[in-house]
């Protein structure tokens, strides 16, 4: 399901960014490939890029534009500015050392998962995730941790704003039997990721809840389906979370 649009958006700004998604999606494109993918005639696309590319927030190699590293410079600004970012980078890090597994933390903005810092231990595996990625959070450990300790009615718009697209066989894309799991995720104080997501990948997560009980986000440790099973999975992995989260709740609550 495609967001919402705001009415009151700017078509010009809304057409920009767009196009950066694009460039994004497709890792590289012509200004042909953006003019088939867009209501746009050859040369406004043109000029769009032409403007981007002055500024540096995409550049050209060839025939083919490419997103630049000027957005980097935004991300990494945006980044530092979260709190939660500087309170829980070390500890997240520890995890993956202590772990030796792929170390994760996660918050919500607008509806969708935003990775904040990844770290990986010896024995981490590669995936398709980057700091900076937006992903849904109905089909993540990270995602069901957050919405487990939001209002119903939030979570009701979100599901109702992005969709809940299978994305595995394992993906949880009915609305009933996501709020089943979530409640009781909330009374376990931790979710399970069994290759909801990706094939072969699982995942442990647990959130991160002030003072106030607000959610701020949500830190998990990912691995193979190999190496996360019985014990470890469901006991080890769980604990050792809820040990690190609440080392970080309390520098939230004290720092």
């Amino acid at each position: 399901m495609a967001d919402q649009q705001n009415p009151n958006a700017v078509k010009t700004a809304q057409t920009t960014f767009s196009i950066l998604e694009e460039l994004k999606e497709r890792n590289g494109a012509t200004v042909t490939d953006l003019t088939d993918a867009f209501d746009l005639s050859k040369s406004s696309i043109h000029n769009y890029l032409t403007t981007l590319e002055d500024d540096g927030y995409v550049m050209k190699d060839g025939n083919t534009y490419e997103v630049g590293l000027r957005l980097l410079d935004l991300g990494g600004h945006a980044r530092h500015r979260e709190r939660l970012y500087d309170i829980a980078k070390d500890e997240v890090d520890e995890l993956a050392a202590e772990t030796g597994e792929l170390a994760n933390l996660l918050v919500e903005q607008h509806g969708k998962g935003v990775y904040l810092h990844r770290a990986h231990g010896d024995d981490a595996v590669k995936t398709d995730s980057y700091i900076g990625q937006r992903v849904y959070l109905h089909n993540t450990a990270l995602g069901n941790a957050i919405l487990a300790h939001l209002p119903r009615a939030r979570v009701e718009a979100i599901i109702d704003q992005h969709g809940m697209p299978a994305t595995t066989e394992n993906t949880i894309s009915d609305r009933d039997e996501l709020f089943s799991h979530l409640e009781q995720v909330r009374e376990e104080g931790v979710a399970f990721d069994d290759e909801a997501r990706l094939k072969g990948l699982r995942c442990v997560a647990v959130p991160i809840v002030n003072n106030n009980d607000t959610v701020e986000g949500a830190i998990s440790v990912s691995g193979p389906t190999s190496r996360f099973q019985n014990e470890r999975f469901r006991e080890e992995l769980p604990e050792k979370l809820k040990s690190v989260a609440n080392v970080i709740e309390l520098n939230i609550t004290y720092t």
